[in-house]
């Protein structure tokens, strides 16, 4: 394969060509793109779910590229799928590009999830736009002999998030703000989660990971959440997405975006 430009032995700067966009949500875009370069295999780059790409927005919208989760990777038609919500400027710019226009992306980066935890039974929460990266993983995951449960959040019916790509790798169920799909109420609430799980895997607003975790730890189960920090620069040099560890101050973009919570100090 010919790379654009590495960054590292395991990163790459691409020029994507979009070739779809669907509105998922009123404010959520699916973006599928290939890249520009025919040459350029997806395949090759040994992306991992959970990992994030630097998405430099489109006519400098903005100085700094946007961190987003990598969506899923179809191999067979080598397009790589991101899920952008509304978010301000920078992720407005990318949500609005046409089919036809060329995105700039730094990618893979970070870690992402693992599956010396999942055991048999794993569950994947995910809160609105949170659901994007446990789409790649479920896949992963079924591709592994394990089918995963998913548990997602929305506040109403119309803000429910890739539950029918979801459905293709496991059971999902659904819990929103006002009752109009699925369970009322919190994520965290939802009845699924009196079923018995091998473990938790979870993104999404920090206040419901923080509660997923809790309720891991109180089930004595393995977790691994992933951060949604505020990023910079996306490889650990500008030191804006900073988290307190076991160990000490670590960069997110670098270390995480996924750590299992006994890393993290949030229950310490």
């Amino acid at each position: 394969m010919e790379k654009n430009d590495t960054m590292t032995a395991h990163n790459y700067m691409v020029d994507f060509t979009i070739t779809d966009t669907e509105y998922v949500s009123p404010d959520v875009v699916l973006l599928k793109m290939t890249p520009a370069d025919s040459k350029v295999q997806l395949k090759e780059m040994n992306i991992r779910p959970g990992q994030f790409a630097q998405v430099k927005t489109p006519d400098n919208a903005t100085f700094l590229r946007r961190p987003i989760s990598i969506c899923f990777v179809d191999l067979e038609q080598n397009k790589l799928w991101l899920l952008v919500r509304n978010a301000g400027n920078g992720s407005r710019a990318i949500m609005n590009s046409p089919v036809g226009a060329t995105l700039n992306i730094i990618l893979p980066l970070g870690n992402g999830f693992g599956m010396e935890i999942c055991g048999d039974t794993p569950l994947l929460i995910g809160g609105g736009v949170g659901c994007a990266p446990l789409l790649m993983f479920g896949a992963h995951l079924k591709a592994n002999g394990i089918t995963p449960t998913f548990l997602i959040g929305a506040r109403n019916k119309d803000f429910v998030l890739l539950e029918d790509k979801l459905s293709v790798y496991g059971p999902v169920y659904v819990s929103t703000d006002d009752g109009s799909y699925g369970d009322k109420g919190l994520v965290i609430d939802n009845h699924i989660l009196k079923e018995k799980f091998s473990s938790i895997y979870t993104c999404g607003p920090l206040p419901m990971m923080k509660a997923a975790a809790a309720i891991a730890k109180e089930k004595n189960m393995p977790c691994e959440v992933s951060l949604e920090n505020v990023m910079g620069c996306g490889i650990g040099a500008c030191l804006c997405c900073v988290e307190k560890t076991v160990k000490g101050n670590v960069c997110v973009c670098k270390e995480g975006p996924v750590f299992n919570i006994t890393q993290l100090l949030w229950q310490n």
